[in-house]
């Protein structure tokens, strides 16, 4: 009998504050990228991808044009554990 494993989705106090701090249009487009994330993690239109430097061992999503999502993904026996770490625009975050 195959295990079956869980995602959960977490996020940090930075990520709500600054999601707090944003549009309803991008709130709304975040929102958008989620269930896209849930149901595909790896769609195309999200970009999903690894960073590198300061931001290594994280991953990026697209949000929309400019703004993205930045997480970590750990995984136990019974669970991937989905952290979203920052949100903003690639000049915010990346300089």
């Amino acid at each position: 009998m195959q295990n079956e494993i869980e995602l959960h989705i977490e996020f940090s106090a930075l990520f709500d504050k600054k999601l707090r701090c944003l549009s309803p249009e991008i709130i709304g487009a975040f929102n958008e990228a989620l269930d896209l994330f849930l149901e595909n993690p790896n769609h195309e239109h999200l970009r999903r991808h690894f960073l590198k430097e300061k931001y290594a061992g994280y991953q990026s999503i697209d949000i929309t044009d400019d703004y993205r999502a930045v997480f970590k993904e750990a995984r136990t026996k019974t669970q991937i554990i989905i952290k979203f770490y920052l949100i903003g625009t690639h000049d915010e975050l990346y300089g």
